[in-house]
């Protein structure tokens, strides 16, 4: 019986790191990632290829035949984590201002400080001028981009939701996160779901985590996460069912 139309299969690339953020610990064997591939419809060859890569890149490390999400990539999974669960603060009607008030001409420089600012869940205003409420804590861990960017406490003469809506676009996430609920809810078996739970919880990573006060309602953002949350137990389960058969 032919498989209904869902979305795009992932990339073995794409599959193996989807798997392993949201994995805690974040490591897995080689017998490991080529079984749950395997269940996700993704070819062995595929995937032996797509971890010999991921090593060379230095997305992966592998010692003792277990591979691990490198530095870089466990920082990723910090951030994704924190978005699912973000630590967030009653809003005093202020915003965060960050000027870039050193200018580079060292294009990697800029583009550490543009992923940075956008990281924090910062919206530019305009080129050098990015802004967000004040209920999240910011703090600028990379010294390189802390001595580029001033900060400062603002009270914008614009109403904050046009604001917010300017640098967010906080309706068009919910309508696509709305979409997304609804593509999980209704996928038909385990690998349409992990599929679509990968877009998901990118989608949560953009979320600008706005205050309520500023949210178009009915907001979807705790309704996404749940059922993030709910997916992300239920492939667990299923991943330590795979690997309990693999074995024996």
């Amino acid at each position: 019986m032919p498989r209904p139309s869902g979305p795009q299969r992932l990339p073995a690339r794409s599959a193996i790191l989807s798997t392993l953020l949201g994995a805690h610990p974040a490591q897995a064997s080689s017998a490991g990632i080529l079984a749950i591939a395997t269940e996700l419809g993704i070819g062995e060859s595929a995937v032996r290829v797509a971890l010999t890569r991921m090593v060379a890149a230095g997305d992966l490390d592998r010692a003792d035949g277990i591979y691990r999400l490198s530095g870089r990539l466990s920082e990723r999974q910090r951030r994704q984590d924190e978005s699912i669960r973000p630590a967030v603060r009653p809003w005093n009607g202020h915003w965060w201002l960050a000027v870039i008030s050193v200018p580079s001409d060292d294009a990697p420089t800029r583009n550490a400080t543009r992923t940075a600012l956008t990281g924090l869940r910062f919206g530019e205003l305009r080129e050098g001028v990015w802004m967000r409420p004040t209920n999240l804590e910011v703090t600028l861990d990379d010294p390189v981009v802390a001595e580029r960017v001033s900060m400062f406490n603002a009270e914008p003469e614009e109403p904050a939701d046009e604001l917010a809506e300017r640098l967010f676009a906080p309706t068009a996430w919910a309508d696509e996160a709305r979409q997304l609920v609804a593509a999980l809810d209704r996928g038909v078996d385990m690998q349409d779901r992990f599929e679509v739970a990968a877009r998901v919880v990118r989608h949560i990573m953009g979320d600008p985590l706005l205050p309520d006060e500023l949210c178009p309602k009915p907001w979807p953002g705790a309704l996404i996460r749940e059922r993030y949350e709910s997916f992300r137990a239920e492939f667990a389960e299923h991943v330590g069912r795979v690997l309990g058969r693999d074995m024996n």
